[in-house]
């Protein structure tokens, strides 16, 4: 009797649960938002249901609750759980300094997935066979998955930290975020079984969150690099993304990624442009409180001037030393980011997020600077996918990384 591999036992594990999947709930809240083959997209959760966050409890912690779940389905349960409680204001963003949740240094993660180097994945392909859209999907599945999980991290391990002074809007955005990754994530999933394939059926690469744990110490680097450029950087490979399957007959994932996904994600990279935004005017504003202070208090000690807990801190010295918030973004770019920006960019995306030519151009690869501008194509426009800087390809390692 020849006994199954590691990976096969896996893929058979997987491909049972999708199975299971079926009789599954369906999502809430969705508006227009609806797979494109009339039916609401579902959710995959299981019999199991883990128990919803407590009323009156912090939003920090029901964050962190997320971040160690250990699989897909829990995290989408809890994430829907937790956005619904937000809304209704049963939770909230203030927290005690000595209760202050432990955030994990990686998220939970179930094994239904073989992961492999970046550099060792095969690449998904131009979209001219099933195999190969299976494999794109498949690709976007995860990314989604990795993206619930940094917009829960962005909240557990930066909100309080008193120094950023982050205000109610701040967690409004991020659990919206959260929620829409999560129904992202849920939609391609689906998808992706109506293609005949399942979540784990190829392998894939954790590669967007390795790029996030070098700005674990640092909100306005993981503003910067991840919901700024990542995002953006999936704006500029959607609009080809969409062309390889409408040109290959899939209409539907096309519609699902350009009528839907799109348009949502420019939201989400507004968001890390408004609040890199809020960051540097803070740093600014308090210094301008200080220095009209009166002369005879000491910022450092005496609590009643306006800088007192702004005194030394690290990410606030940096951001004055930029008159403009694009400039301290090149800086954080330059520091954080592995690689260079290269053309082509969806301009148009780009700016409805509020993230115009000035973010980037100054820092894009110099050698194509002179085509470095898109012609504003939309995205139903087949366009080149965006070249990832080296060491890893684009096609292999951040297709779609702000997705």
């Amino acid at each position: 009797m020849r006994w199954a591999s590691p990976a096969q036992f896996r893929g058979l594990l997987c491909a049972h649960l999708a199975i299971l999947n079926k009789n599954r709930r369906p999502l809430r809240r969705f508006g227009t938002v609806m797979s494109l083959h009339g039916k609401v997209a579902a959710s995959h959760s299981t019999d199991f249901q883990p128990s919803r966050p407590a009323d009156g409890g912090s939003i920090l912690e029901a964050a962190v609750r997320v971040l160690t779940a250990q699989s897909a389905t829990e995290k989408a349960t809890l994430t829907h759980q937790t956005a619904d409680m937000w809304r209704d204001r049963r939770l909230q963003c203030s927290i005690l300094p000595d209760s202050t949740p432990e955030v994990p240094d990686r998220p939970g993660r179930d094994d239904c997935v073989r992961l492999v180097d970046p550099r060792k994945m095969k690449s998904p392909g131009k979209g001219n066979t099933l195999q190969s859209r299976q494999r794109l999907v498949h690709s976007l599945v995860h990314i989604e998955s990795w993206a619930v999980d940094l917009s829960w991290d962005i909240i557990a391990r930066f909100g309080a930290d008193p120094s950023y002074q982050l205000p109610q809007e701040f967690f409004d955005d991020f659990v919206r975020v959260a929620e829409d990754e999560c129904r992202h994530h849920e939609m391609l999933r689906e998808r992706l079984e109506e293609m005949g394939s399942f979540y784990g059926a190829f392998p894939a690469h954790d590669a967007l969150w390795d790029s996030a744990a070098a700005t674990a110490h640092s909100l306005p680097a993981r503003l910067a690099i991840e919901h700024c450029t990542h995002e953006a950087r999936g704006l500029d490979v959607m609009p080809s993304t969409v062309a390889k399957f409408r040109v290959n007959g899939d209409e539907m994932t096309a519609k699902l990624l350009e009528d839907v996904i799109y348009k949502e994600e420019i939201t989400h990279c507004a968001a890390g442009v408004r609040w890199l935004k809020h960051l540097h005017s803070l740093a600014h504003e308090s210094q301008e409180l200080a220095s009209s202070a009166s002369p005879t208090q000491d910022p450092i000690t005496d609590p009643g001037t306006a800088s007192a807990s702004e005194a030394g801190v690290p990410w606030m010295e940096e951001a004055r030393q930029f008159p403009k918030v694009e400039l301290w973004f090149h800086a954080l770019v330059k520091k954080y980011f592995k690689g260079s920006l290269k053309p082509p960019f969806n301009t148009v995306g780009r700016a409805q997020a509020g993230f115009g030519e000035e973010w980037y151009m100054p820092i894009a690869a110099a050698s194509g600077s002179s085509a470095a501008a898109s012609d504003g194509a939309g995205p139903s426009q087949q366009r080149p996918g965006l070249t990832n800087p080296a060491p890893v390809p684009a096609s292999r390692c951040l297709i779609g990384a702000g997705l």
